[in-house]
């Protein structure tokens, strides 16, 4: 009854993207953390040129102090407690300040590998199309889930991008590949069930790489990735800005940055603070 609907709906949203990086040369960026779950830092962004948001439900835990969680690395422990209906409110407001011609991409619980098994209802899609998302950002770790995953949310009008991570990764955060055959592969076949998007997760979330530098083998697997597909790809962990053009020089399309941010945001708030303090 209403398919043809929300295949216009996602026509129309990866229009958003498609643009995003035409206008960006081939790269844009994806702004998240506290930019994608604050609507006022979301509004921030999107007026200094920001063109696609991802609210995400560790960093609503973060933000909300849910448990005394203080840094993401906690937060992802618990974050499929965060409710789906939490996620619709956060996104339905961002959407709210930000119009509706940014690409809004959301994490909500299940949408992860949890580290607490979390389904997803019908129910719930249709909760966050309804409520501004344009797609469901996503860390499944198996193609299977994966595939369920894309099915169900393109029924209810959301792109799906989706990650390629390391079986050494701190967290589970993807499709375990780890030579640059494996990730040829492994995309390849994200692509074949209908990933809209597919993207990398470092490994470097939480650690600290050399000043303009990435790994070799990142760089390697990256480029595999981008050369495997035809759709739009990602990079994501530990972006910044002394290392953000190493990730573009490996052809992906979207850098998504958070943490860089949120640091830049936290001193910004500090130094402010200090100055006051000086009466």
């Amino acid at each position: 009854m209403i398919e043809n609907d929300m295949k216009k709906k996602m026509q129309k949203s990866m229009d958003k993207v498609h643009k995003a990086i035409k206008i960006g040369n081939g790269h844009t960026i994806l702004s998240t953390g506290i930019t994608g779950d604050d609507a006022r830092m979301a509004k921030a962004v999107v007026d200094a040129g920001v063109t696609m948001l991802e609210p995400n439900h560790p960093a609503l835990a973060l933000a909300r102090g849910y448990k005394g969680v203080t840094s993401m690395h906690n937060a992802e422990q618990i974050r499929h407690e965060i409710t789906t209906a939490q996620m619709a409110e956060a996104t339905q407001g961002v959407r709210n300040v930000v119009g509706n011609d940014i690409y809004i991409t959301v994490g909500i619980p299940g949408g992860f590998t949890e580290t607490v098994p979390r389904i997803i209802t019908d129910e719930e899609f249709l909760l966050m199309s309804l409520h501004g998302a344009d797609g469901l950002h996503t860390h499944k770790s198996s193609l299977k889930d994966l595939e369920m995953l894309v099915k169900k949310a393109h029924q209810y009008g959301l792109c799906v991008d989706a990650y390629i991570g390391l079986p050494t990764d701190l967290h589970t955060f993807g499709i375990s590949a780890e030579t640059p055959e494996e990730v040829a592969h492994v995309a390849s076949q994200m692509e074949s069930i209908g990933t809209d998007m597919i993207g990398m997760m470092t490994g470097m979330s939480y650690e600290g790489v050399e000043a303009g530098q990435i790994p070799a083998s990142l760089h390697e697997r990256l480029r595999a990735m981008v050369e495997a597909v035809h759709v739009p790809t990602l990079g994501e962990g530990g972006i910044n800005l002394t290392n953000y053009q190493a990730f573009l020089d490996t052809g992906v399309n979207i850098l998504v940055v958070g943490t860089a941010i949120d640091k830049m945001v936290e001193k910004a708030a500090q130094d402010a603070v200090k100055e006051f303090l000086l009466m």
